[in-house]
């Protein structure tokens, strides 16, 4: 964090919720968001969405250029939800707002509240599992239902009092992390460097019946990580100043998911190593148990502190955007420190329920991916917005909800603007239509494609069409515009709604 805002400490707890990060406050940096964003990744879960290429049968180099092309696209499509924060002062899902109405920003909100849990969750215990799991070979831990639930409790704990004190102390952890991890996972190379195979050639080969819906699967599979940031990044970035370059801050971003190519690539090459060595467990989805296998005995310490540092990290960038959210959805009943510890508590009572009640762990993955093939239309939209209004907002009015008060640019239609609830609404929903993993999910639309999930480009080409289509029938007040006006579209007659105050409590 930059020495002007020393006042500030790690262990002071952090006093703003979504109301607008006063200018003398912001004195984040894009290095400060790099760090929050790679720390957020650079863990066994997105390890373990490396290992998924060698799952689906592809050989190494298909299964890197898999890797490669998902993150590349990811990131160019996450690299402008970072500019929101900035501009407004103010989490993403309040900056919504503007393109779906002060009440249609709710939307932004429970999206980000179901990601965030079951990414938190995931992060959970995969890292538990780890720890545990070194541990037994470390040291002959039993791994039994007790440890690994005194692991998942202490992650959880950990991580739920990391977001109570808020963004600083959170970008000391993941300050931590960017370094720790990324200095395990490359020491991991020398682990692994004499059983990896280069050559290594899978069971689905290029040209094979079966190749493509395995290639785009594990590419889509990438692209979901940096996607899954995108309804969050606004919470780390509100505390930039406004002034900075939009580009320094997109250029942050794409280096972030570029540098997560570093977890990506130790899942691929070790996820090759274990399916050669001891197959059962990559049939089984079980990348951490073959990992643990197949590791030397000195690289037992160095997983349990990658599971460590990992779980912390990506524990706290979900957690901490959740509590925030709600804080703005109930602005009377909750602080973000409130919201945070009841979002906490919940997702601490649903991951052991879930591990130890229903195994869920895998039905969580699955209903990641389909939480994100929800957000990612909602980001079209935030973009395209972003564009058509040439970046000019205003941060006042995005605050009307949270105020108890009515009116203001982005009223719209009693608080809801049905051009971006429109396009997001049958994107969303025709995406869930294609979505195909077998085995655990096939859309009723799934199979359209030869088994090839195609459901992110197709919501992502969806919401982009149909949002630019209602914005040119159904042109937007001109108020909502700055001096220059519209991009690419006329803007509307123009429609003042005074803010008032919506009752006396609320004053």
């Amino acid at each position: 964090m930059h020495n002007n805002n020393k006042q500030h400490a790690i262990t002071e707890i952090e006093a703003f919720g979504v109301e607008q990060i006063p200018d003398s406050e912001r004195s984040a940096k894009p290095f400060d968001l790099f760090r929050i964003i790679f720390g957020g990744a650079n863990t066994f879960a997105t390890a373990f969405l490396g290992s998924f290429p060698v799952i689906f049968g592809l050989s190494f180099q298909a299964g890197a250029w898999a890797i490669l092309l998902g993150v590349l696209v990811g990131s160019i499509i996450l690299a402008p939800m970072g500019l929101f924060g900035p501009l407004n002062g103010t989490n993403n899902a309040v900056s919504s707002g503007a393109h779906f109405g002060v009440h249609g920003r709710i939307v932004g909100s429970f999206l980000s509240l179901l990601t965030a849990i079951a990414f938190f969750s995931l992060s959970v215990w995969s890292s538990g599992d780890a720890l545990v799991g070194g541990a037994k070979r470390l040291v002959g831990l039993p791994e039994t239902d007790l440890s690994l639930g005194l692991a998942y409790g202490l992650f959880a704990s950990l991580v739920l009092i990391v977001c109570i004190y808020g963004f600083r102390f959170m970008l000391w952890v993941n300050k931590v992390a960017v370094i720790g991890a990324s200095a395990l996972f490359l020491l991991g190379i020398v682990a692994f460097a004499g059983p990896f195979d280069a050559s290594y050639a899978g069971s689905v080969q290029l040209g094979q019946p079966g190749f493509w819906a395995a290639f785009i699967g594990a590419a889509l599979l990438a692209m979901s990580n940096p996607v899954s940031f995108g309804a969050f990044l606004g919470d780390w970035a509100r505390y930039i100043p406004r002034q900075t370059s939009p580009a320094r801050i997109m250029l942050a971003v794409i280096g972030a998911q570029a540098a997560t190519l570093v977890p990506f690539f130790f899942g691929l090459i070790t996820a090759t190593i274990v399916a050669t060595l001891a197959p059962d467990y990559i049939a089984n989805y079980n990348y951490v148990g073959g990992l643990l296998a197949v590791s030397p005995g000195w690289f037992f310490l160095p997983v349990c502190l990658i599971a460590v540092i990992g779980g912390m990290s990506t524990g706290s960038t979900s957690l901490y955007g959740t509590g925030l959210d709600m804080s703005s959805v109930f602005p009377r009943l909750l602080s973000r420190v409130k919201a945070t510890v009841m979002i906490g508590l919940l997702s601490i009572a649903f991951i052991f329920i879930g591990r130890f009640a229903f195994n869920l762990v895998q039905s969580v993955s699955t209903f990641a991916v389909l939480i994100i093939t929800c957000t990612s239309p909602w980001m079209v939209i935030m973009i395209l917005g972003l564009l058509v209004r040439r970046g000019f907002y205003r941060p006042d009015d995005l605050q009307v909800f949270t105020r108890g008060q009515r009116g203001g640019a982005y009223w719209f239609h009693g608080g809801w603007n049905w051009r971006g609830m429109g396009a997001w609404i049958p994107s969303a929903v025709i995406g869930l239509c294609f979505v195909n993993l077998p085995g655990q999910f096939v859309g009723p639309l799934g199979e359209l494609a030869g088994g090839i999930d195609i459901s992110l480009p197709v919501t992502l080409g969806l919401a982009a069409v149909l949002y630019l289509l209602l914005l040119v029938l159904f042109p937007e007040p001109a108020e909502v515009y700055g001096p220059q006006g519209p991009r690419w579209i006329k803007a509307g007659a123009s429609d003042p709604q005074p803010v008032i105050q919506d009752s006396p409590e609320a004053a």
